[in-house]
């Protein structure tokens, strides 16, 4: 069952054109939204900790019904710290509203208003694979902010969103750019 309205690919599922980066008509230009869906690398990830969640709450109502209360508990505790992480990583990206631009890791939220977003390009570079130590060539896009030095890396076509799906980074990319250049360039409703 496709849930086209959860992510900015709707359009290209037949709902609309591809080359309209607008936002939807039933969302405000105040709403946080992610400009891709997850990728299968982060999607499958965090279904393995919903299923290791899933034995671990098996486990804790056989240890609760074997008598063991504090030991249920705890079980019950290490299950909901693994769906908080599953649904932490599921939310790790870049989000863009008319306020700012807004990178979410996975232990921590950086939010930056577009007045202090310089610009945003795609490079060529080494990236990081899968968030691994080791680096491959790869294209970044990066973003410059007024008052630092060094260029942040948003996205990468090898990270576990775009892993193997090089043409939705390219589209990502291009989104994140023309909503960077309409609402730096006075656009703001």
């Amino acid at each position: 069952m496709p849930l086209p309205f959860l992510t900015a690919d709707r359009d290209l599922d037949g709902h609309g054109s591809p080359e309209d980066p607008a936002a939807p008509a039933h969302t405000g230009p105040g709403h946080w939204r992610r400009p891709y869906r997850p990728g299968p690398w982060r999607v499958g990830t965090a279904a393995v900790f919903f299923l290791l969640a899933s034995f671990v709450l098996l486990s804790a109502m056989i240890i609760g019904l074997a008598g063991s209360l504090t030991g249920a508990a705890i079980c019950g505790a290490v299950a909901a710290l693994l769906i908080v992480f599953a649904l932490r990583m599921l939310r790790v990206g870049v989000w863009v509203s008319a306020h700012g631009l807004r990178q979410v890791a996975l232990l921590r939220t950086t939010t930056a208003p577009w007045s202090a977003v310089a610009a945003i390009r795609t490079v060529q570079q080494p990236v990081r694979w899968l968030g691994l130590p080791r680096t491959v060539q790869g294209q970044a896009v990066v973003t410059h902010r007024a008052h630092e030095t060094a260029p942040r890396i948003l996205i990468t076509d090898h990270n576990g969103d775009f892993q193997s799906r090089p043409e939705a980074f390219e589209r990502a990319a291009d989104v994140l750019e023309a909503w960077a250049a309409e609402y730096r360039g006075g656009g703001n409703p």
